[in-house]
């Protein structure tokens, strides 16, 4: 593991970078304990604070844990995919906040990671699943449900969908479609949307994956895209003519 002292990169950056590098590629192996702050900050030739501070980078995405004790030091976690979705939420909030993606690229990209899993999730989904959709579409159609709380109830909605399909790698790469890319859809479409139609959309799609039927499954997502880029447009059709 190697860093160039010369580069302006950040020292402590840099070490956790060939320290996750070489978890990766299975150089350092899941519950190996890794040397001492004294021995890493010997191999790269930087202060005892550097490496410090490169650790708790490497702790905060979960690739390492620390132990104390006589035994204890730092350690290579074992990363679930669970664990992961959080970072995979985080970072896909903040790509879409800080890059120009358009609503109607965004809109596209969900749903159709959506509708890519429908087949899986038609023919897997377990009757919990099914009762998770269920409870949200009953939540969602509640007198006196605020906007936050219906578009909490929307995201739970489709990720019941997603894991649906019970395969992790999905569900951890729609992470960010679902629980990132929605939440800010809801902010610029709330206000517009008519919540008995997205409860009948939803109805629509959960009658769908009840019956296994995978093509009325997309039919029910391609219906609620359709929906979401309308209001997408009515609202900004209307914030033009106000600006």
């Amino acid at each position: 593991m190697k860093i160039d002292h010369d580069s302006p990169a950040d020292l402590s950056a840099q070490i956790a970078s060939a320290i996750r590098e070489a978890i990766i590629e299975g150089r350092l192996i899941v519950d190996e304990r890794l040397p001492s702050e004294a021995e890493l900050a010997e191999h790269f030739e930087v202060s005892r604070p550097t490496v410090r501070e490169a650790l708790k980078r490497l702790a905060a995405q979960s690739l390492i844990r620390t132990q104390r004790g006589a035994t204890g030091g730092a350690f290579v976690n074992r990363l679930s995919y669970e664990a992961a979705q959080t970072q995979q939420i985080t970072t896909s909030t903040l790509l879409l906040s800080m890059n120009a993606v358009s609503f109607e690229t965004a809109c596209e990209a969900r749903f159709s990671l959506e509708r890519a899993c429908a087949p899986l999730s038609a023919q897997r989904r377990t009757a919990d699943h099914l009762a998770a959709m269920r409870a949200e579409i009953h939540r969602q159609g509640q007198p006196g449900l605020t906007d936050e709380a219906f578009c909490a109830s929307d995201v739970t909605f489709h990720r019941a969908l997603v894991d649906g399909a019970r395969n992790p790698v999905i569900s951890y790469q729609l992470a960010g479609a679902v629980e990132a890319m929605q939440p800010l859809m809801n902010m610029i479409t709330f206000t517009a949307r008519d919540r008995a139609r997205i409860i009948a959309l939803h109805e629509q799609i959960a009658d769908a994956l009840e019956a296994q039927d995978a093509e009325a499954t997309a039919k029910g997502l391609s219906a609620l895209e359709t929906e979401t880029q309308d209001l997408a447009r009515d609202v900004f059709a209307a914030r033009a003519v106000k600006g």
